[in-house]
């Protein structure tokens, strides 16, 4: 498998799970490694010192250690779904979108997911601020929903793309918080949206429970 990408990855970190979503429509062949965050492996740390996943060794030697990295080498290989953006317009969409999730909305789900870390008493302030930020999205997948007159709604357009893949599964961690409060609230298109992910093969298929990878003795 020395000729095969490597990708180091935890199953449960959102930034992971969707470069495995990427790498999983692009049809391309790679060696997963399931790391333990707590016991992270030499050869990981040799590759990329920052410590986090995903990452991504090519063959070439190069080395990806962001998620969006990895998404796009791997869409820009083989995207049989038109994930990418294809014009000037839905691409300022997608970096809008994906900056916003990836900066102030990823700020207040740490926040409010583990309050102790941030010494907060609690994370409801961050919650209710989260909270407008997927309202946000809810306006966005209603516009779309009209504008392309389908049955389901996507943030990229007229089909799931980069930056669904991209904020879906953050949408999920927040709504795994308290699923009941997440429920009650009034985006329908978005908890549509978000059950539509949960329950799609994409998602069954790269969150396989796999074993952890270990290194092979010298």
């Amino acid at each position: 498998m020395a000729d095969l990408p490597v990708l180091y990855s935890f199953r449960r970190c959102p930034y992971a799970m969707r470069a495995r979503l990427a790498l999983r429509i692009s049809g391309l062949v790679y060696e997963h490694r399931e790391v333990a965050l707590k016991a992270k492996p030499a050869a990981m740390l040799a590759a990329s010192p920052k410590g986090t996943v995903p990452v991504l060794c090519l063959p070439s030697g190069e080395v990806l250690a962001q998620s969006l990295d990895i998404m796009h080498w791997a869409l820009k290989q083989h995207d049989p779904q038109g994930w990418l953006p294809m014009s000037p317009e839905a691409k300022t969409l997608a970096d809008v979108g994906i900056a916003l999730n990836d900066g102030e909305f990823k700020a207040h789900l740490d926040r409010y997911k583990y309050p102790q870390r941030f010494d907060l008493e609690n994370g409801l302030q961050h919650r209710a601020s989260g909270a407008e930020i997927l309202m946000c999205w809810e306006a966005q997948l209603r516009a779309n929903l009209h504008t392309h007159a389908q049955s389901h709604a996507y943030l990229s357009g007229a089909h799931w793309g980069l930056l669904d893949a991209c904020v879906a599964p953050f949408v999920r961690q927040f709504a795994r918080t308290d699923r009941a409060w997440f429920d009650a609230q009034p985006w329908s298109q978005l908890s549509q949206w978000l059950t539509a992910f949960e329950n799609s093969e994409a998602f069954a298929e790269v969150m396989l429970k796999l074993p952890l990878w270990l290194p092979r003795e010298a």
